[in-house]
């Protein structure tokens, strides 16, 4: 890197720094004893440990991070019983400075209303590109403020359609979001991109002449804002709760599907802290208020997340499976395979319910969506994390493989949906010769 260029870089990280992780630790700490999978469990629900990744079988590791004055008695407990474990990142905040730089070198000057998938963008860029699409292609594109968050930001959606249906058949629809966990920087690009794909590139439009999307880019933009400005691992959105100790709700286990049941804190400091009651925060409701009102005709619900390459769909408050899990397997799967063979960073999904495949959380938006938005196929999509040292901070020169790559599982999402919903809504079959439609 030239001496100027870097330079440059470190002022402008020593300008905007924030929380620091200086000598934090990740651990990859692995259970293999019921004995061992509770004490590693009661961790999960103190504050200062922070679970990237969770263990849900024997054998299966966890990655925690654990603040410096915690470690010696954590790494005593590990000894004690008999833990297999290793440190695989010995000083979260080198990572995070080596982050910093490279935004610095690959950060995109945009003008008004663009879009880029070189460098992370700016809540104010999503929202900008939004609106701009919304005057550019009036015909298919329009925007609506369906919320907004405590601080004030806006919460748009953009819906994408070729207009009403021409048939007593109302057409599907296919909502997603994203970024309802800040900290992962990956969701918004990926449903940025489907955008600027069904608005901008006329190849596709044939995926929105039967099928309408409704698409929440960032639905957490107090929290994303903080992490580029802040603290890059904040998690949870930037309300303080009254009467709590600390700021911010995890909005996925603020939904209102047997909230509380299981993963999920009553402890305002903890990572998954659930919130007051039920809807407590105005980012959730955003979503809630927006089903309810306009969800009769929804088929289909997206959720990104990263990371781990999971394609996963209700139940997440326990491990059951909800009465279609063999169509949700299914078309899970047929994305899950399509964004396989399109990677070029290696990715390989699994699929499967989330407190199977992933861990018991209570409150999640995909489980509210299928059970009282009554949106059949939902689900959470977690993101890949490419070749990225530290788990959440895919590199920006893989932002573009990885959305590309998620927008092939969305088309085969997409033609489940028009197939199932649409075509074969309006076949008129001929009983004296069924194969003439």
């Amino acid at each position: 890197m030239p001496l100027l260029l870097l330079l440059i870089a470190l002022f402008a990280l020593k300008a905007c720094e924030g929380t620091s992780f200086e000598g934090y630790k990740v651990y990859h700490v692995t259970p293999n004893t019921l004995e061992q999978a509770k004490i590693l469990n009661a961790y999960h629900y103190e504050e200062k440990f922070d679970f990237w990744e969770e263990s849900h079988l024997l054998g299966d590791p966890s990655d925690i991070m654990v603040a410096p004055e915690d470690q010696p008695a954590f790494e005593r407990n590990l000894t004690r019983n008999l833990f297999d474990y290793s440190i695989v990142i010995d000083n979260v905040e080198r990572l995070i400075q080596q982050e910093k730089i490279e935004r610095s070198m690959t950060r995109t000057m945009l003008a008004p209303g663009q879009v880029t998938f070189s460098s992370f963008m700016r809540h104010s860029e999503h929202m900008a590109y939004l609106r701009r699409l919304a005057a550019d292609y009036p015909n298919i594109a329009t925007v609506e403020k369906i919320g907004e968050s405590y601080e004030g930001r806006d919460i748009l959606m953009l819906k994408i359609s070729s207009g009403p249906s021409e048939t007593s058949t109302p057409k599907p629809g296919i909502l997603i979001d994203a970024g309802i966990h800040c900290r992962e920087w990956i969701a918004p690009p990926v449903a940025l991109y489907i955008i600027q794909q069904l608005v901008q590139n006329s190849a596709n439009a044939h995926m929105y002449a039967n099928v309408d999307w409704y698409i929440v880019p960032n639905l957490n933009p107090d929290g994303y804002e903080f992490t580029q400005s802040n603290n890059r691992l904040w998690r949870k959105n930037r309300r303080l709760t009254e009467g709590a100790q600390c700021i911010g709700t995890d909005l996925n286990r603020n939904f209102g599907y047997y909230w509380m049941h299981a993963g999920a804190s009553q402890d305002s400091c903890s990572e998954i802290y659930a919130g007051p009651e039920a809807f407590s925060e105005p980012e959730s409701q955003a979503i809630r208020d927006w089903v309810l009102a306009n969800g009769e005709n929804l088929q289909l619900y997206l959720s990104f997340h990263s990371y781990g390459e999971m394609m996963l769909y209700p139940w997440g408050y326990a491990p059951e499976l909800p009465e279609n899990h063999e169509d949700l397997h299914y078309v899970g799967q047929l994305a899950a395979t399509a964004i396989d063979q399109a990677s070029t960073i290696n990715s390989q999904y699994r699929v499967n319910s989330s407190a199977i495949l992933l861990y018991e959380a209570a409150g999640g938006s995909d489980d509210w969506v299928k059970a009282e938005g009554k949106v059949d196929l939902s689900y959470c999509v977690e993101l890949p994390d490419g070749d990225a040292p530290f788990f959440f901070m895919i590199p920006a020169r893989q932002i573009l493989p990885a959305v590309r790559e998620t927008f092939e599982g969305v088309k085969a999402f997409h033609a489940y949906i028009e197939e199932n919903f649409w075509t074969n809504q309006d076949v008129e079959v001929d009983d004296a010769n069924p194969e003439i439609h």
